[in-house]
């Protein structure tokens, strides 16, 4: 009913909402390889120079070119994001825009550097001398750092705001580090920088799985192979503890997006942890498996423990029963999408150490190629219920979604929505074609000579080539 009253009264809500949700779901797709690829370049392109193994500089080569044709990409949706909250959002960036834009600052500084050393580090290929070209890359990493912080910044700071002094509903004074350093920040940006890492490295991982199950099982591919998947593996299970961590933070911080997570109808103890199901109007659950007291085990190590519940917020000021489900469905896929992630990290690591090489098995080669859709579907998962689990608040607890709406006529922004699902697809189409292109190329150069580094330089005439 509450929903159903404020769509009445700010038509443009149900289209900005989707709009907003649209263009994020979108952008974040882009977010792990542009932040977390430049690390896995440089560790594969140190591997060559170290070892002197030229299959080792051709997969980072091949790689940084990937690395800049994404960059390309999501800097275009992350700019329209940018201008979205201003169009869709005025009256929350009216209000607060000194506090919440801070971070979007900090991501544009971050943003330009990125730019700028990319461009150095791809037009350095053989024009630098190899360790030249190493340490101007080295830049990289922690300017995708710095940009995923900028963003995070902002988005816990929509989560447990802090920093601004109020005046008759306005923003006289603004503290910035109380309002960039937020309670949510300190488990928000660890999370999912770890998820980024994860899902990068599974990712690029997932496509030479492909490679060894289609019988392509050379040096090359074995290497592309398992220094990402690695990486990943390693990170999994500190994933799982940062992730318990973050979730039981969020029952002091966020009470009714955690009762959403949970689908907790009442503030009790000895609740039950629900796997899966859907929560009704009355607090009935469905279709869901109870495991008996382990929510409060998990929140609090007590049966005893005490997890709030929906009905301990008012019902203005909770997640919908659609948004409840939404959240815990979510949230569900999520964990279980990265206990998955764990277990093959676990299976990897334990084969590794025992023969000192990635294992040999059909089965996990069958799992380790899905790995990237899985990892990609549970950094969606995250950000929905982040976002989804937030509502009515747009600044949680301060002000709703829709107090912070624009004004403009709701077929403006149906129309907005519109041209930019078409724009997305058109790039969509012409970034995945590229990189099947791309994909091809090195197919037939790798025909042609397969122990050779990469070759010519990504722009321009071949230069005069430096030793090490």
């Amino acid at each position: 009913m509450t929903s159903a009253l404020w769509l009445a009264s700010e038509p443009a809500l149900l289209p900005s909402r989707i709009q907003m949700a649209f263009t994020l779901a979108s952008h974040v797709l882009l977010v792990p390889l542009g932040v977390a690829l430049p690390s896995l370049t440089l560790l594969m392109e140190g591997i060559g120079l170290a070892s002197k193994d030229p299959v080792a500089l051709k997969i980072a080569r091949r790689w940084s070119v990937v690395m800049a044709v994404q960059f390309a990409v999501g800097a275009v949706t992350g700019t329209i994001l940018s201008f979205e909250f201003g169009i869709l959002w005025p009256r929350m960036l009216g209000q607060f825009g000194g506090a919440f834009g801070l971070g979007f600052a900090i991501e544009a500084w971050a943003f330009f550097l990125e730019a700028i050393f990319i461009g150095i580090y791809l037009y350095g290929w053989e024009r630098l001398r190899p360790r030249t070209h190493l340490l101007f890359g080295l830049v990289l990493p922690p300017a995708g750092l710095l940009g995923a912080f900028g963003v995070l910044a902002s988005n816990s700071w929509m989560n447990t705001p802090a920093g601004t002094t109020l005046k008759a509903g306005k923003v006289v004074d603004v503290d910035v580090m109380a309002a960039l350093f937020t309670r949510a920040l300190g488990y928000e940006f660890w999370h999912f920088l770890i998820a980024i890492y994860m899902t990068a490295g599974f990712v690029v991982a997932s496509v030479y799985a492909v490679a060894w199950l289609r019988g392509r099982r050379d040096h090359y591919q074995r290497l592309a192979f398992a220094v990402p998947f690695t990486v990943a593996a390693v990170l999994a299970p500190i994933q799982l503890v940062v992730g318990d961590l973050s979730a039981r933070a969020l029952v002091a911080d966020q009470p009714s997006k955690f009762a959403a997570m949970e689908i907790t109808w009442t503030t009790r103890d000895h609740n039950p942890e629900v796997i899966g199901g859907l929560i009704d109007a009355n607090g009935d659950i469905h279709f869901g498996i109870s495991v008996p007291s382990l929510d409060s085990l998990l929140v609090g190590y007590s049966p005893n423990a005490v997890v709030p519940g929906l009905t301990s917020v008012a019902a203005n000021a909770r997640p919908t029963i659609v948004e409840a489900n939404i959240t815990h469905l979510a949230f569900d896929l999520m964990v279980g999408l990265g206990s998955v992630g764990a277990a093959l990290a676990v299976w990897h690591l334990w084969v590794l150490w025992r023969r000192r090489r990635p294992p040999e098995s059909i089965w996990f080669y069958r799992l380790a190629a899905l790995a990237g859709i899985g990892a990609y579907i549970a950094v969606e998962t995250g950000w929905i219920t982040t976002e989804v689990g937030r509502q009515p608040w747009i600044v949680f607890g301060v002000m709703r979604v829709a107090d912070a709406v624009t004004t403009a006529p709701a077929s403006f922004v149906w129309t907005m929505l519109t041209a930019l699902v078409v724009i997305y697809a058109l790039i969509a189409y012409f970034f995945v074609t590229l990189l099947l292109r791309l994909s091809a190329r090195w197919r037939r150069e790798d025909l042609n000579q397969p122990s050779e580094p990469e070759v010519g330089a990504p722009y321009g005439p071949r230069p005069r080539t430096f030793t090490a």
